[in-house]
């Protein structure tokens, strides 16, 4: 097996590390980094530097990452696809169009969908493709 085959397992634990990055940054209930931290800059101190300093390396890696594998054609592909379901599932009345909290949580989890999907997709485009992906240069 090569090292990049990964299985379902692999994708879903790619896609809950993206969602609890994104919901640990910001959610509407106002439990988050952003509203433990940044609400109030007068009051940031070392204690609310570390814990930004690690979001902030997690959110360059996932997002890095995400963005070699998926490109900005993939990206904006899935974000197509994502609101068209939520377009889909509002006009079948299984998302309440009006709630004021339902576009923020859409909005966040979308996005840790997408940079969920864009770990794996190297992955599983190999293991559909057979095609490998790799930074590495020639040398």
């Amino acid at each position: 097996m090569h090292r990049s085959d990964i299985g379902p397992r692999g994708i879903l634990l790619r896609v809950g590390g993206a969602l609890a990055l994104v919901l640990a940054t910001v959610n509407p209930t106002g439990a988050s980094y952003y509203h433990w931290a940044l609400t109030d800059l007068t009051r940031f101190t070392a204690v609310h530097a570390v814990p930004g300093a690690v979001l902030l390396g997690a959110w360059v890696l996932y997002a890095r990452a995400a963005y070699r594998s998926l490109g900005l054609v993939g990206f904006a592909i899935l974000s197509l696809i994502f609101a068209s379901v939520a377009w889909f599932l509002s006009d079948r009345g299984i998302l309440a169009a009006g709630s004021r909290t339902l576009l923020p949580w859409t909005v966040l989890i979308v996005l840790g969908l997408i940079l969920g999907i864009g770990l794996s997709w190297s992955a599983v485009r190999h293991r559909i493709t057979g095609q490998v992906d790799t930074d590495e240069t020639p040398g």
